[in-house]
């Protein structure tokens, strides 16, 4: 299981994300440009000491992170509002890249017709959105539940930080 974040524009967002992705053994691809510097004071300190236990690829461009999928056979699901399928009636699978949008306009058009799927967190009508976090949290917690990624997770840690894999 992996998490896409696609030039996302809030640090602290993009730190509470590492700091989940380090405790739960799930690599991030950051696909740039970011709205901030990444090394952002609110950037580090959301993720606390945890940036350095989490497993971050950097894209340059969205065309390098769909190169890098499509290389090694992994499937992009879009989390958006936009969509009809619930996140909790989806199939989740160990390939696939749970891909987020950007906090102020989440992803272009061409990028929804690319995703394999796209899901919808459920909610209350008249509100617009989740925080990007915590519906990623929400998303990779049931992707994980499905795919017995809890127990990888774990094993993971167990037998050393995520630098070292």
């Amino acid at each position: 299981m992996r998490i896409a974040l696609y030039e996302p524009d809030i640090p602290q967002n993009t730190g509470t994300i590492l700091r989940l992705a380090a405790c739960l053994g799930v690599e991030v691809h950051l696909i740039e440009p970011a709205g901030f510097p990444t090394s952002d004071r609110a950037f580090r300190r959301a993720g606390m000491d945890y940036l350095d236990r989490a497993a971050l690829v950097r894209h340059p461009s969205y065309g390098d992170f769909t190169r890098f999928c499509k290389e090694r056979a992994l499937r992009t699901v879009l989390l958006t509002t936009a969509a009809e399928t619930s996140y909790l009636d989806h199939r989740y699978d160990r390939r696939d890249v749970l891909l987020l949008g950007r906090e102020s306009a989440g992803v272009p058009e061409a990028v929804h017709r690319a995703a394999a799927a796209r899901l919808v967190i459920p909610m209350r009508p008249g509100l617009r959105s989740l925080n990007v976090a915590m519906a990623c949290a929400m998303v990779v917690g049931e992707a994980l539940r499905q795919t017995g990624g809890f127990h990888d997770a774990v094993v993971r840690t167990e037998q050393g930080t995520m630098n070292d894999f």
